[in-house]
């Protein structure tokens, strides 16, 4: 398994072959950084991370600030779990995950580290409950294995 300085340098280095590897390296230079859709490529995550992407029609949606409050008051969880934050509240901007994922309104997906979604809700879910579905995943099983710390790293 390769550790996170050595994945970082090699991302560093093969920079030209990974979309937006400056994403995942500021990931994994700080994990709790909030990424906003249109400045990351999911793509550039694959296998490192397992994104958790909040969409709503707008900041002052609701159930988006919900969503948001829970997921920064316990975020120290989510990053023992290797899961980035991606937020898109701009329906206009057509980003490349809203085209994918086609949200209406709010919705929380998220994603496996293999790129899959595996879970997507219409209202806000506790840091709890996402915990809880990442768990049952069969790779955060396997890492916690081979890492009975769970530090997934």
């Amino acid at each position: 398994m390769i550790s996170r300085l050595t994945l970082s340098a090699f991302l560093a280095l093969a920079a030209p072959a990974f979309a937006d590897t400056d994403a995942v390296v500021r990931w994994q230079q700080e994990p709790t950084t909030v990424f906003d859709a249109t400045e990351i490529d999911i793509d550039a995550f694959q296998w490192i991370a397992r994104p958790v992407v909040v969409f709503a029609n707008t900041p002052a949606d609701p159930a988006f600030q919900e969503q948001m409050e829970e997921i920064i008051a316990e975020l120290d969880r989510l990053v023992e779990r290797d899961v980035v934050v991606i937020t898109d509240t701009d329906p206009d901007g057509q980003s490349d995950l809203r085209r994918q994922l086609r949200p209406r309104g709010f919705m929380m997906v998220l994603m496996g580290k293999d790129g899959q979604v595996s879970l997507r809700k219409p209202l806000p879910w506790t840091v709890r409950e996402l915990s809880r579905s990442i768990d049952k995943m069969p790779m955060r099983r396997r890492e916690l294995r081979e890492n009975p710390s769970g530090d997934a790293t």
